[in-house]
């Protein structure tokens, strides 16, 4: 048993140093110039504050601490949106570890997400969604830890308040998973009277709170900017009695047909399908929790408020889908099937890197087609023939002036979309089409 341990735990750690090179290299090969999300959250760290005009920092700050050890390496950004995953990966398997008796039944709960493009082929795009993964994974670690424990150490409640205040300062819909888990232990506390109310729980939500006060200053001080950008993009700007029908079936018809190939995944391994649920099984609830509710709640605010949910957005809702569907069918897990599901499992592994690498020589007017290096070194001779000294700035849209802040030796700061102020307290500076860019 112990040898047999130890192999799954091998072949774990192969496959994840495998995802990690395969989705640093591929990108790095076929694109030449980095996706926009990246570019973006690039120019924001070069400004770096506690919040932007679309999202709050935490999608900045950390291109911004890779750009300050490696500098302007595309393959740095593709690595680290590659780590992302891998650790979420890394502590999906912890908890399915402690969940199931079985390690194979773990190792088949984290290999299983890569038939969820959200995990491969979107990911070379460090965004928001991707930089959720990690803690998303974590909040979920701890908060079993706390649920599973008869002791709630007063550490696991630092650090799920610690890694939940980083998760919503990377997305605020990360909320959907807190409100999931906080309805889970309120309900045991209050409802099932399963556990009593401890006071460390309070240390979770100082720690959480305290670590979000600057960003909610900046908000504050921003006019709410970043929460108007949000509400826009869920269509609410053109209400409409129509929209509480059509976007909420449109967004499960979305989720069906992006769980394809899981389901594909998990028909391969089981004998037939036939669900089993024990309302008394508290790793279920558990599961059940983590997985549906926030799915639900978030489905809910699509019925009340029309709202449209766009399908990037559920990147990280789907990590532990892996561990639900493995639990609840393992009774009819036929291990003869094994060699069946790994067949789907390595074919989709290699499937969905030869198709982005196909579509990204193919197609030649994406933005990864962007030619930003030779741009900004046209734009380093412009001012080197009328000025002297480092550019110091940039401004214009994050795209452009963002590519060209990347791109620059010297790396400008990005002062925004349109800074008058910035130009009229300038020593110097050259406008280039939308872009301008000079001295302090």
């Amino acid at each position: 048993m112990i040898s047999l341990n130890r192999n799954i735990n091998n072949i774990f750690f192969i496959f994840v140093l495998s995802h990690l090179l395969i989705w640093t290299i591929v990108p790095t090969i076929t694109n030449k110039n980095l996706p926009l999300d990246v570019i973006e959250a690039l120019a924001w760290g070069s400004n770096l504050d506690w919040g932007f005009n679309k999202h709050p920092p935490g999608s900045a700050f950390f291109p911004e601490i890779f750009f300050q050890i490696f500098g302007a390496q595309d393959w740095a950004y593709y690595f680290l949106s590659s780590l992302f995953v891998v650790i979420s990966f890394y502590f999906v398997f912890k908890v399915a570890d402690e969940i199931f008796s079985s390690k194979l039944l773990s190792l088949f709960s984290v290999l299983i997400l890569e038939a969820i493009y959200f995990y491969n082929f979107t990911t070379p795009e460090f965004n928001v969604n991707v930089c959720q993964l990690p803690f998303w994974s974590l909040v979920v670690y701890f908060s079993w830890k706390i649920y599973s424990l008869k002791e709630i150490k007063l550490l696991d409640c630092f650090l799920i308040g610690l890694v939940s205040a980083i998760g919503f300062l990377s997305k605020y819909l990360f909320v959907y998973l807190l409100a999931s888990i906080f309805l889970f232990f309120m309900y045991l506390i209050l409802i099932k009277k399963d556990r009593k109310f401890d006071f460390k729980y309070f240390i979770t939500l100082e720690v959480f709170v305290i670590l979000l006060i600057p960003h909610l200053i900046w908000l504050y001080d921003n006019d709410f900017i970043t929460l108007f950008y949000g509400l826009k993009r869920t269509g609410l700007e053109e209400p409409s009695l129509v929209n509480h029908f059509e976007q909420p079936i449109l967004f499960l018809l979305k989720q069906v047909g992006t769980l394809i190939p899981f389901f594909f995944l998990v028909w391969l391994l089981i004998k037939k399908i036939k669900f089993k649920f024990n309302v008394k099984d508290k790793k279920l609830l558990f599961l059940l929790t983590i997985n549906i509710l926030p799915i639900f709640l978030i489905f809910i605010t699509s019925v009340v408020t029309g709202s449209k949910i766009r399908t990037m957005w559920m990147t990280p809702f789907y990590l532990y889908f892996g561990v639900l569907f493995i639990y609840i069918l393992k009774s009819q897990i036929n291990v003869k099937r094994t060699n069946s599901f790994l067949s789907g499992f390595l074919f989709l592994f290699f499937l969905s890197p030869t198709i982005y690498s196909y579509v990204s020589i193919s197609q030649t007017d994406k933005r990864t087609d962007y030619p930003g290096k030779e741009i900004a070194s046209k734009v380093q001779l412009i001012w080197n023939k009328d000025f002297n000294g480092e550019i110091q700035f940039v401004t214009g849209d994050e795209w452009k002036a963002g590519n060209l802040s990347y791109h620059l030796k010297s790396r400008p700061v990005w002062e925004g979309s349109a800074n008058n102020e910035i130009l009229e307290n300038a020593s110097k500076f050259i406008c280039v089409e939308d872009v301008c860019l000079g001295r302090y």
